[in-house]
């Protein structure tokens, strides 16, 4: 399950190969990146109070892909600054609910706040292609989706949900059954509105 769940790093490095091959993110978001950071590091703290070693494993692993992904991100971005604000707030709110998690005496109370948080995150990740469905309305295609981080998450969100029942954790169960749900909506988009792109192959 670890390396069907690491699927989704595969894809985020094709995404960053072809930044770097066309000297450009194009209308991609960074926001993806930035959320998928940030729910990485929750979940990375979710794992430390709960004692879950998987999930410290995956997660450690996920936040330092997603520091590389988003500087990639930032150099080939024209408005870099608004993508550098978003990283930089990120920082500063995973900074106070590592402060919050470690002098919280209820360990309890701390892994459920964290657990919360965490669940939040994710499905804001999930949802943070939707960010562009506005221009793909308009435009009539889905250049600006990133397919494989769409399709990878359909994926991975499906096997962080079976994951969560085997634990019987809805901090687990509830956001990847969103994810689910998420990115079968934004895959549909594909078929409603197709890439005019030739490169789309190259993800797939």
């Amino acid at each position: 399950m670890v390396d069907k769940s690491n699927k989704i790093n595969k894809f985020y490095r094709l995404v960053c190969k072809k930044y770097i091959r066309n000297g450009s993110t194009g209308d991609s978001s960074g926001l993806a990146f930035v959320t998928c950071f940030m729910s990485c590091s929750l979940w990375l703290r979710y794992g430390i109070l709960t004692g879950d070693s998987f999930i410290i494993f995956v997660n450690i692993f996920g936040t330092i892909l997603q520091i590389c992904y988003i500087s990639i991100y930032i150099l080939y971005n024209v408005k870099r600054s608004t993508t550098i604000k978003q990283f930089t707030i990120a920082i500063c709110l995973i900074s106070l609910v590592y402060m919050y998690s470690i002098f919280q005496k209820n360990r309890v109370l701390a892994e459920k706040h964290v657990g919360f948080l965490s669940c939040s995150l994710t499905i804001l990740f999930f949802a943070s292609p939707l960010i562009s469905l506005a221009h793909v309305i308009r435009m009539k295609n889905t250049d600006s989706l990133p397919f494989p981080v769409i399709m990878s998450s359909m994926v991975v969100s499906c096997q962080w949900f079976a994951y969560g029942c085997l634990l019987s954790d809805q901090f687990i169960q509830i956001p990847n059954f969103m994810g689910c749900i998420l990115s079968a909506f934004q895959l549909s988009l594909f078929l409603i509105y197709p890439s005019k792109r030739t490169d789309q192959a190259y993800f797939i």
